[in-house]
């Protein structure tokens, strides 16, 4: 026998098992998120039917629930068994004496993912959630069926608040303690009833109000037209905002407030008993809620021992906990020094999930309790524990990018992350952009996962809590890499201001000026410079005291016209963003910038002029974007040439005009296998787009003879070829967002069938459409074998006479948000039944009211009367 041979052969296998790993936490992942959204469905369906039938849910259902909830922990529990593998570098590296526990984790994941599958295929088979109920009909908020916790009780307390017409309500305070949280809760809720309120209105407030940043929230959630918006004064849109609130009636969240906010003076119409209109708001300070003069306010407070005790061990899981008796009377320890905050509570169970060793506990407990330096505090617990959270990321890079996120005010666009870190070189090398994007998407979920980030309003955005930032920054500042972060609050800075920022490593100033610059100060150790301010020019010769700055963020400068000429000397920039200046030509010098690996230049709609030759010299550019900018909308064949000769550039964004170039961009087989996101406009004689499967983004206006949209090929050869190894379920897998404006003989657009991952469809003005997706083309295959529109959240369709059917089946529509139609009066059915209503997303229908009463319903009692609560009338 040949033992070596046996060894190898083992550890092939070994390696085999542990390569699938990724993919069966993925299919896990996965299969836990469709068990979590039919959990949140039947949720709503069963407090739907308590409520308005007066019923009980049923014991079966009742049990299941609690089982979801049990899988959830442990399906928690088990990733972070997972990170703690990956954390002793097991997995990916197969060394002998590892490999053995990395394989049995692995056959843990798929008996986990099956477990999953085998609970979600219980509840296909509950035809009835809810029985007549046999006890007296009591309100359920009045007696719980179990004990609540202090936020259960401030809910439930801020619920009848509501409901006896109360027109303001203040929550307070400090950071930290779950006041944001409850606020989420409230929202969520009336979210998921909504057939009370006209508009729902979300706004972060944060420490500085800016009026215009508050009113643009408002006008993102309200059907004021962008055309008509952006040319207004502040007056004019709070008239506008005035106007369109006056006739609804409203709930408006106002969360994190710091100071007092004018209503009137945004647009928003004071709460009476006339409007029936609420304003729900919070804030750190109970002065701010006596001077918003609110009929009812609560504090939150921090967290008894017991509960805190009960929130961090749902954190850690209990299998760390139970698994040495030490462990647990430290963990009763640790979670006293929170001192009841759940920010904190939450960040300490994160840390310390899956940390099974009493040493790592013992150190954490001698940290927290014997670290003299820290001064004492109701919020000092928090930067404890962040600091040992950070300290438990373990990797630089990882810790690198979160203290980065530190440097944004408000909401981080996670693309833009993406940009940043590979001009910052977090990521290191790669092939391909999209592995970088993969990459960014891995860090952020860990930071996620320790609750260092959180959601943003939406999947493309995260944020940082205030306080988590305050506590990065003090990080940064201890490891000494000086951080500068200035934001709206500052109306001036001052010259003498900006010469102490001479050691600084990274500075960025938001929306806010700074005083003209006599001399250029030095900044030799200076690697970022983030700047969206009132910004005209810079003083001269400032980019000549930068000798090792990596990333340069100009964008959102609305008055800067020009790049000063010594931009060339910025010889280790590797990130360039100009995006929304004024600027009309680019210099030449920027030719000298070799290093430089990503150049977005979008949204600038004065630039006319870029030199001949200079973005070929860009020799290491990565990612080039100039989208829905001026001088793309020129002869851009000079352009794609010039981009075709780059070498290591494996993205681009853009938007053309007119047919030639447009033709060019799809003749070569390079570029159009690496655009992301794309604009045609005004390409007369153009019938036909193709695309390649990684586009994004794709908007398509005033091109009247285009026909038909199909897949390009994934190998270099005719253009109308598709690989044959591609699966049709992979044609348009990345396209996410799609507008299709003025296009006169677009008859169909049963392409998107393919476009399994869509989030938002526009499609107006086009005459000849007839069907959104068509019943001809194969589409017998397509309703076997796709799950159209699995992914879609916004559906407007407007201005579409032909327009009769928008599928010929009916559609789930599982995360359907708004469904918008106008102008469709031959569209008489729509591909909704009953199980549409049921998902835990949809927020409105808006329509003509005589479209509505005119349609036609196959189960004409059900699907109409489940979507009529939805349905909102609008005025033409």
């Amino acid at each position: 026998m040949n033992v070596a041979g046996s060894g190898d052969c083992a550890a092939q296998g070994a390696a085999f098992s542990l390569h699938r790993v990724p993919q069966n936490i993925n299919s896990l992942t996965m299969a836990m998120g469709e068990l979590k959204r039919v959990y949140q469905d039947l949720k709503v369906r069963v407090e739907r039917e308590e409520k308005l039938q007066k019923m009980m849910c049923t014991t079966e259902v009742d049990t299941w629930f609690s089982s979801v909830e049990d899988m959830e922990k442990e399906v928690n529990q088990l990733l972070a068994k997972i990170n703690l593998e990956i954390e002793k570098k097991c997995l990916g590296s197969c060394c002998l004496t590892n490999c053995r526990p990395s394989y049995k984790l692995g056959k843990m994941i798929r008996e986990k993912a099956a477990a999953v599958a085998e609970l979600q295929s219980r509840a296909d088979h509950f035809y009835k959630v809810a029985v007549p109920s046999i006890r007296p009909a009591v309100d359920d908020r009045e007696m719980p069926m179990k004990k609540p916790g202090a936020l259960d009780l401030l809910f439930d307390m801020v619920l009848r608040w509501l409901d006896d017409e109360v027109g303001s309500i203040g929550i307070y305070g400090i950071g930290g303690v779950g006041k944001t949280t409850l606020l989420k809760k409230i929202y969520d809720w009336v979210f998921a009833r909504n057939s009370e309120y006209d508009v729902l209105i979300w706004v972060d407030v944060s420490d500085s109000v800016v009026m215009e940043k508050v009113q643009e929230q408002i006008l993102s959630q309200l059907d004021i037209p962008d055309y008509k918006w952006n040319y207004m004064t502040l007056e004019e849109k709070a008239v506008e905002i005035y106007n369109v609130l006056k006739t609804k009636k409203f709930l408006l969240f106002l969360d994190d407030m710091w100071k007092p906010l004018h209503l009137l003076e945004v647009g928003i119409p004071l709460p009476n008993n006339q409007n029936k209109s609420k304003v729900v708001l919070t804030t750190r300070s109970q002065q701010v809620c006596l001077q918003m003069e609110v009929q009812k306010m609560v504090q939150v407070e921090c967290l008894g021992e017991e509960e805190a005790f009960a929130l961090s061990s749902s954190q850690v899981g209990e299998d760390t906990l139970n698994s040495h008796p030490e462990i647990l009377r430290l963990a009763k320890i640790v979670a006293q020094e929170c001192k009841g905050l759940p920010l904190a509570l939450i960040t300490l169970g994160q840390t310390m999930a899956g940390k099974r060793n009493l040493q790592d506990w013992q150190r954490v407990e001698q940290q927290l309790k014997h670290n003299q330096s820290i001064p004492s505090g109701k919020e000092e617990p928090v930067f404890r524990l962040l600091k040992l959270s950070y300290d438990a990321l373990g990797d630089e890079n990882i810790k690198s990018c979160f203290l980065y996120c530190s440097l944004f005010p408000d909401e981080i666009c996670c693309d833009q992350l993406v940009e940043l870190w590979i001009g910052e070189g977090f990521l290191g090398e790669f092939d391909h952009i999209h592995e970088a994007r993969n990459q960014v998407g891995d860090i952020i979920r860990r930071l996620q996962l320790a609750s260092l980030l959180m959601d943003g309003m939406s999947e493309k955005y995260v944020r940082m809590h205030d306080l988590v930032r305050d506590a990065t920054l003090r990080i940064a500042s201890e490891r000494k890499k000086e951080f500068v972060v200035q934001q709206e609050q500052v109306v001036m800075i001052k010259a003498d201001q900006v010469e102490k920022w001479k050691e600084a490593q990274r500075i960025s100033l938001w929306d806010c000026s700074v005083e003209e610059l006599k001399e250029s100060p030095s900044f030799l150790n200076l690697e970022t410079l983030m700047v969206s301010c009132k910004l005209m020019s810079f003083p001269s010769g400032l980019f000549g005291y930068m000798p090792i700055i990596r990333v340069l963020n100009l964008s959102k400068n609305f008055e800067l016209i020009e790049l000063p000429m010594e931009v060339d000397r910025l010889a280790s920039l590797q990130y360039l963003n100009l995006s929304y200046t004024q600027i009309v030509k680019l210099p030449n010098q920027l030719e000298k910038l070799s290093k430089l690996r990503c150049l977005i230049l979008d949204e600038m709609h004065l630039l006319r002029v870029l030199p001949r030759q200079l973005i070929s010299k860009l020799s290491s550019l990565q990612l080039f974007s100039i989208f829905n900018s001026m001088v793309a909308h020129g002869d851009c064949k000079v352009l794609l040439k010039e981009l075709e000769c780059l070498t290591n550039l494996t993205e681009i964004s853009i938007s053309l005009k007119r047919a030639l170039p447009t033709q060019a961009l799809f003749n070569s087989y390079k570029l159009r296998r690496i655009i992301r996101r794309l604009t045609l406009q005004d390409c007369t004689g153009m019938t036909f787009v193709q695309l390649s499967p990684h586009v994004e983004m794709l908007e398509i206006s005033a091109c009247s003879e285009l026909r038909f949209v199909k897949i390009s090929a994934e190998k270099e050869g005719p253009c109308d070829m598709v690989h044959q190894n591609l699966p049709s379920q992979q044609y348009f897998c990345n396209l996410r967002e799609v507008e299709i404006v003025l296009c006169s003989r677009l008859s169909n657009l049963t392409w998107l069938a393919h476009a399994q991952n869509l989030v938002s469809l526009v499609v107006r003005n086009c005459q000849s459409l007839e069907e959104v997706i068509g019943e001809g083309g194969g589409v017998s295959e397509i309703e076997q074998d796709l799950d159209v529109f699995s992914r879609l959240e916004t559906l407007h369709l407007w201005s579409l006479p032909e327009l009769k059917s928008i599928c010929g089946r009916p559609l789930p529509f599982p995360f359907l948000r708004e469904f918008d139609v106008r102008f469709c009066p031959s569209l008489r059915k729509l591909p909704f039944d009953s199980h549409t209503s049921t998902s835990k997303n949809l927020w409105k229908i808006k329509g003509e009211k005589e479209w509505w009463d005119g349609l036609v319903w196959e189960d004409q009692n059900s699907a109409k009367n489940s979507l009529s609560p939805y349905f909102v009338p609008v005025l033409l």
